[in-house]
């Protein structure tokens, strides 16, 4: 059976949208603590989104913080 990738296109999203399309396969928040985790693990990428306005508690990433993320990350 073929799998479809889906491709992502950049627009502001919630962390949650993101992250699920990065690990569909775990819940919601579990799959936000893992991108964060890539995030805080990336310590350009998480210079580049607080240079760019990114806070803690914000729930949406812009469409520029998007795509930082998906230029660091790579699509999933």
């Amino acid at each position: 059976m073929k799998e479809e990738i889906k491709e992502i296109r950049v627009r502001s999203m919630s962390k949650s949208e993101l992250a699920m399309a990065y690990a569909p396969t775990l819940t919601p928040q579990a799959a936000v603590n893992r991108l964060m985790m890539w995030i805080h693990h990336n310590p350009e990428l998480t210079d580049l989104l607080l240079r760019s306005g990114y806070r803690k508690m914000q729930k949406l990433f812009t469409s520029y913080q998007v795509r930082l993320i998906l230029d660091y990350l790579g699509e999933p």
